[in-house]
């Protein structure tokens, strides 16, 4: 998809972390945006420093059937044929404990907003594209698809579901001038880890849960800057053909999926468990 022409860009969870950082670099190249979040407030200064290229929009994806609606409303204003050139879904968020220690609904909440609603938003927007013959869907799923986070099992069930949509449209789509990205960052200097929940330094934390998660706060304090996966993902779309696309550092997306391929899955385990303090 060229992109020196401005574009109609509909973007989830922008009000913070990578989303921000998507939504201000296509900004900056002077598409108009359409980014949303549950507190529109969040927004309020992206509104005003970009007045006539950013519109707010609230939506939960907590709640399927509004953010359709939301979607589509803001599709109309976006175009006369009521679709986007690019439709990122990103919106998401962690949730941090043991598997069995919480009611199961918290997980299944995780897997229906990330996951199921998610999968609606693609499912409309797609719909638009394929009346066009035009547009670019991105999911943004995770590195954990490659090596699924401890501790984080809903995350990166979602996840996970969310890249094989991207590689059944990809096949879907073939031939057409649709492009599906499968967009897997890895760890990011955001506020992602704050706000997961429960806090992982509750007093009734093993000490392994406790070692885990300061081996992933750790990462994330020491990860590089979001507005570096934003260009990764800038520089995919402009490429205009359907695929997956890492982003991180060279270890995280070059040295440990070589060694995921090359090392027997039990040895992979090993590691993976020492790594993050959970042997």
């Amino acid at each position: 998809m060229i992109l020196s022409a401005p574009k109609t860009v509909f973007l989830t969870g922008a009000s913070s972390g990578i989303g921000r950082a998507i939504a201000e670099k296509f900004l900056s190249e002077n598409h108009r945006v359409w980014g949303t979040s549950r507190d529109l407030d969040r927004l309020a200064d992206l509104a005003q420093k970009f007045p006539a290229a950013f519109t707010a929009v609230a939506l939960d994806l907590d709640h399927p059937d509004a953010a359709q609606a939301a979607y589509e409303h803001a599709a109309a204003q976006a175009s006369a044929t009521a679709a986007f050139d690019i439709v990122i879904n990103n919106a998401g968020y962690g949730f941090f404990s043991p598997y069995t220690e919480v009611d199961f609904a918290v997980w299944q909440r995780q897997i229906n907003a990330m996951l199921t609603t998610s999968s609606r938003l693609a499912h409309t927007a797609l719909r638009g594209m394929i009346v066009r013959n035009h547009g670019c869907l991105v999911n943004v799923s995770s590195l954990a698809v490659n090596f699924p986070l401890p501790y984080m099992s809903a995350y990166s069930i979602a996840k996970a579901g969310l890249s094989a949509l991207s590689e059944s449209l990809i096949v879907e789509t073939r031939g057409t001038n649709i492009a599906i990205i499968d967009f897997r960052p890895g760890d990011y200097r955001t506020a992602f880890n704050n706000v997961m929940r429960p806090a992982a330094t509750a007093p009734t934390v093993s000490a392994r849960v406790a070692r885990v998660w300061h081996t992933m706060d750790t990462q994330f304090n020491a990860a590089p800057l979001p507005e570096r996966a934003a260009g990764d993902l800038y520089q995919a779309i402009a490429r205009g053909r359907s695929g997956t696309v890492c982003s991180g550092t060279f270890f995280q997306t070059r040295l440990a999926p070589l060694a995921a391929r090359l090392l027997p899955s039990t040895l992979m385990r090993r590691i993976q468990a020492l790594y993050f303090g959970a042997a």
